[in-house]
Order: structure tokens, then sequence, then C-alpha cells
């Protein structure tokens, strides 16, 4: 994840108080929606981990014939990546 968990921590908390503020939403539970737009906000922002590593698993079953054939690994993390971007219709 290109963010620290405590930034997205604080992230949630500042749209959670800007919301309020601008009225957009009501609560009297102010933290069980800080914590819910917390972990929104994570699950979104994992799902590319996510796919790196579903990448990286296909690869590894591909290895020997991407060195038989001489295809370059990181060419084919990236159409492999686009693929499944595509797939979980995930904007990367």
């Amino acid at each position: 994840m290109i963010f620290s968990r405590d930034y997205v921590t604080y992230l949630a908390r500042h749209t959670v108080a800007d919301l309020i503020e601008a009225k957009m939403i009501r609560t009297n539970k102010v933290s069980a929606v800080n914590e819910r737009v917390n972990a929104g906000l994570l699950e979104e922002l994992s799902l590319e981990d996510r796919i790196n590593e579903e990448v990286r698993v296909i690869l590894d079953a591909y290895q020997d014939e991407m060195h038989r054939t001489g295809a370059a690994y990181a060419e084919m993390f990236k159409k492999v990546k686009q693929e499944l971007a595509r797939k979980y219709k995930a904007v990367l």
C-alpha cells in the first residue's frame, strides 16, 4: 500500500469530520463511522497489493516457459497486472 495505515486513519477521520461539518451526513456515533470509513479506505487501497501478489503467483507458475521464450519478467508483470485490473474493474 502506498500510504501508511496511520495516514489512512487520519484521512478517514478528516473525511468524516468534513462530511459532518458540511451536513452531508448525521451521526451520533462518530467513532463507528470513522472505523467503517477507515476499513473501506484500507480495503480499496490494498487492492493493488493483492493484485500484485496474484500476478507474482501467476508468473511463478509460468517461470520456466517465460525463461524458454525469453519473455521479460517486468514486461509480463505489467501485462498480467493490467489484465487483472481489468478483470477486477480496478483503477490503478
